[in-house]
């Protein structure tokens, strides 16, 4: 059977469940998990309000609000290590949360190469644009479902 013969919900979800332990691997010395360095890389860019986070990382937190207090606030959360400050209604990096960052960029970067490494950069494009398409497509069907429910 080759990778071709399984459907592509399969391979979604395997992919995940990979990066999930690659991430695993690749921070887990430095006290991180995927959550808390996708929370140190957004606010690496600018200051961030926790709705603004919420909003970015919606898709990866099913439990939201929840799962960034812990990872924020938690007892091994960035704040609590000194590398966040919730300040007035935001979030920002603290120096020492700057230098965590740098650190735990290099090696996302290894794992990004890692994971593209044998596919071109206009292959890589290609398959975030067709997971692009396929998701708007069902975006939509799911909206006019939603919308036909409401005049019922």
């Amino acid at each position: 059977m080759s990778g071709t013969d399984k459907p592509i919900g399969y391979w979604l979800k395997h992919l995940h469940n990979m990066i999930e332990e690659q991430f695993d691997a690749t921070l887990g010395d430095l006290g991180l998990d995927r959550r808390q360095w996708q929370i140190l890389n957004l606010l690496s860019a600018a200051t961030r309000s926790r709705s603004e986070i919420e909003q970015a990382l919606a898709p990866f937190w099913p439990d939201g609000p929840r799962r960034l207090e812990a990872a924020v606030n938690g007892a091994d959360g960035l704040a609590a290590r000194g590398w966040a400050r919730y300040d007035g209604g935001t979030f920002s990096l603290t120096e020492q949360g700057r230098a965590a960052h740098r650190a735990a960029a290099e090696r996302v970067g290894e794992t990004r190469r890692l994971l593209l490494r044998g596919l071109t950069p206009e292959q890589y494009a290609e398959t975030v644009r067709l997971l692009s398409v396929m998701a708007g497509n069902l975006e939509a069907a799911l909206a006019g479902r939603a919308a036909g429910s409401k005049q019922d």
